[in-house]
């Protein structure tokens, strides 16, 4: 039966393989109509009607020779009959055949056939046909794209919605020096490099998703596979369509216009530099340790301006000395980085202390105070590197060319900077060197600022592990659990101490003190306060009138303000007797775990005169827990004193029977991990004497 898909005409209607708006086939009908074993049309698609002028019911069951021209070898119905029996006998045939319209006019088609078994074992014939020109029209545009992609000097490229790869020529990727497979599927940051704060990235986001168009801007930037060459292009970008089946995006062509704009390269480079600089400020010095501060410098080189870089410091005998050209320089390696494999990794961390002989690059680079670049070849080796196995690995490390750039801050060679690229990279420029050696000077006075304040912190640890109590002073009578916690603000060292001291008659005094400050001050202002205090005690004077002897010896130290607690224990009795000069007050864990808070009596701070102290009398029970501490215990950032001091009676309420494990939990639980004030607690078991 003759099949007709037939519809209401309609000159925008197309047939089923009609191909969407927007395509080069956009105006290419496709007509599909079939024929049976007779060689009469049995189908008629909605797309033959628009190429051969004819409806369904004036085509169905007429011969096929209705549409084709005679020709010298025969008829219209013979031509029909040929092609339809190629399609039967070959299963597929191509060609082009004269054809004619309804209206009488006639035209070049192009065929495809093939024959199809229908109902009952019946062949069908199926015929594919399109205008010839229509067709060439399309087949010339896609020639013309393929030489396009293939010959074009400028650069073509289509990008996804996302801003992936999806298409691009050789021209472009000469461009980006990273060949097409490295580019397809990759993000367009993943390839291009600019320092326009995201500004490249957002305008073609634009052109994806508004449907924008740019025309001819002009972009400074690098590339991963250039990242030492500064480019500019000229780029355009257009939106791309869905047409048949193709995903939506971004259309581009860039052309390559360094020459024509070399001052902008000049201000990418110096951008670059500039951002370079700023990162590396940022980032360099935030500690005071020696370590920390040279592997800022290299993680801030690396991989930016270098592929590998390593930080020295020289082993001066005497840095007052001046540098001798004759002597060689030995030094120690403290930070070191590669973005490179094996054996440039070993090559910068597997060695620790470096020896350079005299007419090393490193004394061409110290005589002249400025940074050396300098190739790695023969001669370097055998001049710098005195190893046979480092020079091996620095051959093979695949390092072309270092930069070296001294250390020097306050006058002093503070040590030396080595920045190296490999043979993929372009050499170091006079600007490198202009930028190396102000890296170098901003790294060495971070440097000298972390030696010095090591320095200081040295002595002034020596100093406080000196005046601090070795060991308490042992009574059968007290069992004791006692912690020092040094702030980690500054020097990390402060003026809080802390002491027990045996008295006559089986007696106990327990001393906490806090100078305030920080430093080689506050340690010896603690330890002149310390030794006072022990020597008064063993002369066995009361309370108050310890503290008044304190206070006046503070006062002719110029000690301007400092805290002190001074409790004396009578074991016999269970009698005690406390002052304080303006110190947080003691706290007593009864048997029951009631806890008490000594408050009676609170004093002014040492150092400030004028005042008379007070003592305060109280009784332990067996087996009550004294605790004494300093502010840094229960002040904190963010919470105040009452607070803390409430929480320590909350662990004071629940410790365990181990003094050291409460120590340890009080401890943990009240100090932040970070303290910005020293820390002393002292926790003391009390026992009568039988």
């Amino acid at each position: 039966m003759p099949v007709s898909s037939d519809r209401p005409s309609d000159a925008k209607a197309r047939g089923p393989l009609w191909s969407e708006p927007g395509s080069l086939l956009e105006h290419v009908a496709v007509a599909v109509c079939g024929l049976d074993d007779d060689n009469r049309i049995c189908y008629w698609g909605p797309g033959a009607q628009d190429l051969f002028g004819y409806r369904a019911a004036e085509a169905l069951s007429r011969p096929g020779g209705l549409l084709f021209r005679g020709s010298a070898a025969g008829g219209a119905d013979d031509v029909c009959a040929r092609m339809a029996d190629r399609g039967r006998t070959e299963g597929y045939w191509r060609g082009r055949q004269r054809v004619r319209h309804r209206d009488g006019t006639d035209f070049d088609c192009g065929f495809r056939v093939f024959a199809v078994t229908g109902e009952a074992g019946r062949t069908v014939v199926m015929a594919l046909s399109s205008r010839s020109d229509e067709l060439d029209r399309v087949k010339t545009n896609l020639a013309f794209l393929d030489a396009l992609f293939a010959t074009c000097p400028i650069g073509l490229v289509m990008l996804d919605e996302e801003l992936r790869y999806r298409h691009l020529n050789q021209a472009l990727a000469d461009m980006n020096g990273l060949p097409i497979e490295e580019h397809l599927g990759r993000h367009l940051t993943d390839i291009m490099i600019t320092s326009d704060d995201g500004e490249y990235e957002r305008m073609l986001r634009s052109v994806a998703t508004e449907g924008r168009t740019v025309t001819g801007v002009r972009v400074g930037m690098r590339t991963r596979g250039h990242p030492d060459r500064d480019t500019v292009l000229s780029v355009s970008f257009f939106p791309l369509t869905r047409a048949v089946g193709s995903r939506p995006g971004v259309g581009g062509l860039l052309v390559d216009v360094t020459d024509q704009e070399q001052a902008v390269v000049e201000a990418t480079a110096s951008r670059q530099r500039l951002a370079l600089l700023d990162r590396a400020s940022a980032r360099i010095g935030t500690t005071l340790d020696v370590e920390v501060t040279a592997q800022e410098l290299v993680d801030a080189a690396v991989p930016d301006f270098c592929d590998g870089a390593v930080v020295e410091l020289v082993d001066w005998t005497n840095e007052s000395e001046a540098f001798d050209p004759a002597l060689p320089v030995d030094t120690r390696r403290i930070a070191s980085g590669t973005v490179l494999p094996a054996p440039a990794t070993e090559l910068v961390s597997g060695l620790k202390e470096v020896h350079y002989p005299p007419g090393s690059a490193i004394h061409q680079m110290l005589r002249s105070g400025r940074p050396l670049c300098v190739p790695v070849n023969d001669d370097f080796l055998a001049r710098t590197v005195l190893d046979a196995s480092r020079a091996r690995l620095m051959a093979d490390s695949g390092l072309a060319v270092l930069l070296l750039a001294p250390l020097v801050a306050r006058g002093t060679v503070q040590g030396l900077a080595i920045f190296g690229r490999s043979v993929h990279r372009a050499d170091f420029t006079e600007q490198d060197l202009s930028l190396a050696g102000e890296l170098a000077s901003r790294s060495a006075l971070c440097l000298d600022n972390a030696r010095l304040y090591s320095r200081e912190r040295n002595i002034a640890l020596t100093l406080q592990r000196a005046l601090l109590p070795s060991f308490l002073a042992p009574s059968p009578y007290l069992h004791l659990a006692h912690r020092y916690l040094p702030g980690s603000r500054v020097t990390e060292v402060g003026g809080d101490w802390y002491d027990v001291i045996a008295l006559p008659d089986h007696r106990v005094a327990l001393v906490v003190g806090d100078v305030m400050g920080h430093g080689v001050s506050a340690a010896a202002s603690m330890g002149r306060l310390r030794i006072t205090a022990k020597a008064l005690a063993r002369h066995d004077q009361e309370p108050a009138e310890l503290l008044a002897e304190l206070d006046q010896c503070a006062q002719e130290a110029g000690i301007e303000l400092a805290t002190c607690l001074y409790i004396r224990y009578d074991p016999r009795t269970g009698h005690t007797r406390l002052a304080s000069a303006g110190h947080p007050p003691p706290l007593v864990r009864h048997p029951g775990g009631r806890i008490e808070v000594i408050d009676e009596v609170l004093g002014v701070p040492l150092g400030i005169g004028g005042s008379t102290f007070r003592t305060a009398d109280f009784g332990l029970p067996d087996d009550a827990v004294l605790a004494l501490y300093t502010d840094g215990l229960i002040e904190a950032r963010g919470r105040d004193i009452d607070e803390g001091l409430h929480r320590l009676q909350e662990e004071l309420g629940r410790m365990p029977g181990s003094l050291e494990v409460a120590a340890d939990r009080i401890l943990s639980h009240l100090v932040a991990s970070s303290p910005a004030d020293d820390t002393v607690l002292l926790l003391a078991r009390v026992h009568r004497r039988q």
